[in-house]
């Protein structure tokens, strides 16, 4: 059984996020998933730097989220006691997760700029998720709300993760690479990591590579003169490889090059190797012969289909 605790901030002075509808979400969403059953949710509003204490201590979570504004070096804002805003730093915040390291397997931190707390805390804790830059009000919505989904069908936390990323491209909003994972340099595998991953073992295998930078630019650009990437050419394509068209909202990218590397960088963040191997089995027909079909190997041999 895990807890996920949420803990939200919205301080007097501070714009306002749609912070009870992003907890009614995740709510609605656990309620339904397939793994309902071993997730148990709880939530503390309006939090200030003594609630979180308490929190930690009553509440035991596995997984800690919080929602609302950050302000990059100089802390995450909650609340003071009248109400107002109070800057918790990164340095702080690390210090408290380093006594529950033990219990707390992810930290999301769903607030602008919180990049920099998540690399302090990712010290201790094995994922911690921030924002780069920021980010939109319902980017950031759609980020939990897909990420908790998809936990809740079983998945891991690297794959959900992706999820949340792949959910803000899906709803047209251009924010899909702001949440950022960080990992704990020595992270060992737990017994979480172990059952949930035995669970989804078609996406996770100690012998699946994942693609790389340069692999990804590869089927990029040969994607692109294929002549599959051209508008005429794009719903046959998806079709070929498993994807329903009409869910992609860059389908009508006015350029080749630009709906190549949507679509690759889409089935990239989603973890869909099936259909990444279907795209280099396509390319196979084009590039039949000399370094390309070599490279289109090489990229398959890492894919698990």
């Amino acid at each position: 059984m895990q807890t996920i605790l949420i803990l939200t901030a919205n301080p007097q002075g501070t714009s306002r996020l749609r912070l009870d509808q992003e907890v009614r979400d995740i709510a609605e969403g656990l309620e339904r998933a397939k793994k309902r059953d071993q997730f148990i949710l709880e939530s503390k509003l309006a939090v200030r730097p003594r609630d979180i204490q308490r929190a930690m201590l009553e509440i035991n979570p596995s997984i800690v989220h919080f929602s609302g504004h950050g302000t990059g070096d100089e802390g995450l804002v909650f609340e003071d006691e009248t109400g107002l805003a109070k800057l918790v730093d990164g340095e702080a915040l690390a210090g408290l997760f380093a006594l529950f390291a033990e219990e707390v397997e992810c930290v999301v931190l769903n607030g602008c700029y919180s990049d920099v707390q998540a690399s302090a805390i990712a010290q201790h804790v094995n994922y911690v998720i921030g924002m780069k830059k920021a980010i939109a009000d319902k980017a950031a919505i759609e980020f939990a709300v897909g990420f908790y989904d998809a936990l809740g069908s079983g998945k891991t936390v690297e794959f959900a993760y992706k999820f949340g990323c792949a959910a803000i491209n899906l709803a047209g909003i251009p924010d899909q690479l702001t949440p950022t994972l960080k990992k704990k340099s020595n992270i060992e595998e737990t017994v979480v990591n172990r059952l949930l991953e035995k669970q989804v073992n078609e996406h996770t295998s100690e012998d699946f590579q994942e693609l790389s930078n340069s692999d990804r630019e590869i089927l990029t650009e040969l994607l692109t003169r294929s002549g599959r990437a051209e508008p005429s050419a794009r719903k046959a394509l998806c079709i070929k490889i498993g994807i329903e068209p009409n869910q992609l909202t860059f389908l009508r990218q006015s350029t080749d090059a630009d709906f190549a590397l949507e679509l690759i960088t889409y089935l990239h963040i989603t973890d869909d190797q099936q259909a990444l191997w279907k795209i280099c089995k396509e390319l196979e027909v084009v590039f039949k012969r000399g370094k390309y079909a070599a490279d289109l190997e090489s990229i398959k041999s890492k894919l698990k289909t």
